[in-house]
């Protein structure tokens, strides 16, 4: 009992059941419904707002308590689904977390409509804080949007540099997850630089975890079919090496090969050229990076601990 008791005062369970019902208690009026009920939706299909209760633990760590910083939060969740749904109108995606997209239940005119809408929400809960934090919010936004486009861009480019790609999920992911750490900090009256770098190398090793688990987890762990970034030619970091060190096996097995064959054929070059262990070892890397960033600030040993963890699992999550 004592340990069950332990588990729900966590720092990280208290951040999730307050941002939970941040979302679930958002005001949104009832009409036009049409723009209002695909945000409800969105919201309302789950995630694991790891975003939201950074920007908590990392308010709560510094100093404050986590009920300050609630509405910037609220703005980093509602600003990630926000480009989730203009995400799955430009992928053409009918699931999302296993349900009907915005896009698939609605409509993509709502999705785009509705998904404006929660931009602005977001934007406006941040101006709340002042100049520097809406400063700060509008240049990661404009920075996930340069890493849509250089996504976009690399589905028509036969070769993509390992350098490039990594500033693209630096841009389209990573600085998402850097931003949500250093608001929280910055609402206790910190700088919160060091939480920024902690953030953006966390979502570098998460972003290329998941490129791995897709060629190498197991679906009913990872909860999508196995091989879909090789299928749809994505360019991963995996495909991208496999492509510089051996571009005549990868062309011919395109040329030639469909649907589990094309799978099949591409691992084994990826496993020839051992690209899992090497990408396990940069995901190593920027865990590292990311637990290195903390040793200098002042934080909660609850919420360093928690940070800590997250970061050594990023290299730990099952393949």
């Amino acid at each position: 009992m004592e340990k069950k008791r332990e588990l729900t005062d966590s720092p990280a369970v208290q951040a999730m059941n307050l941002i939970e019902d941040k979302l679930n208690n958002m005001p949104f009026p009832d009409s036009p419904e049409g723009l209002f009920k695909p945000i409800r939706y969105a919201l309302d299909s789950g995630g694991k707002r790891l975003r939201s209760i950074l920007t908590l633990l990392c308010a709560y760590g510094t100093g404050s308590e986590m009920e300050v910083a609630l509405d910037a939060a609220a703005a980093i969740e509602m600003f990630h689904n926000f480009t989730l749904l203009h995400d799955d109108v430009m992928d053409k995606a009918d699931l999302r977390r296993g349900k009907p997209t915005v896009a698939a239940k609605y409509g993509e005119d709502a999705a785009i409509l509705s998904g404006d809408a929660m931009l602005t929400l977001a934007t406006e809960m941040i101006a709340r804080y002042g100049v520097s934090y809406l400063t700060i919010f509008n240049r990661t936004a404009m920075e996930v949007y340069m890493g849509q486009q250089f996504d976009m861009d690399f589905e028509s480019r036969d070769i993509v540099s390992e350098e490039e790609y990594l500033e693209m999920i630096r841009l389209k992911t990573a600085v998402l997850l850097g931003c949500a750490c250093q608001l929280g900090a910055m609402v206790a009256g910190k700088e919160g630089e060091a939480l920024y770098q902690y953030g953006v190398n966390l979502g570098l090793g998460f972003q290329l975890m998941d490129d791995l688990l897709d060629s190498f987890g197991n679906s009913e762990v990872f909860g999508k079919e196995i091989g879909g970034d090789i299928k749809n030619r994505k360019k991963t970091w995996l495909l991208i090496k496999s492509m510089q060190e051996a571009p005549e096996e990868v062309r011919t097995a395109y040329e030639m090969l469909t649907g589990e064959e094309l799978v099949k054929r591409i691992k084994e070059i990826y496993t020839r050229l051992e690209l899992p262990q090497r990408c396990l070892t940069m995901i190593n890397k920027f865990s590292d990076m990311a637990i290195k960033a903390l040793a200098d600030v002042s934080l909660d040993k609850d919420v360093r601990q928690y940070l800590v963890d997250l970061a050594t699992q990023a290299s730990e999550r099952k393949i």
